[in-house]
């Protein structure tokens, strides 16, 4: 199973870079790439924090997907 998320396409409504985002959400840049990309699955609190951001629900931005979907 895997975590899709909507942080891309946030990121881009609210016209932040992902430097930006990381600085908000006090990560390196680097971690917010791997998110986009689906390589690193955030601790809860991260998606908390990343929730706050947006002005979202952690589960409107992250959904569990079933293998080979």
């Amino acid at each position: 199973m895997a975590i899709k998320n909507r942080v891309k396409e946030l990121r881009a409504r609210d016209g932040l870079t992902q430097g930006d985002l990381a600085k908000k959400i006090g990560v390196t840049r680097q971690t917010i790439v791997s998110l986009e990309k689906g390589s690193y699955t955030p601790s809860l609190l991260l998606a908390l924090n990343i929730a706050e951001v947006f002005g979202e629900s952690v589960e409107a931005i992250f959904t569990k997907e079933e293998e080979g979907q």
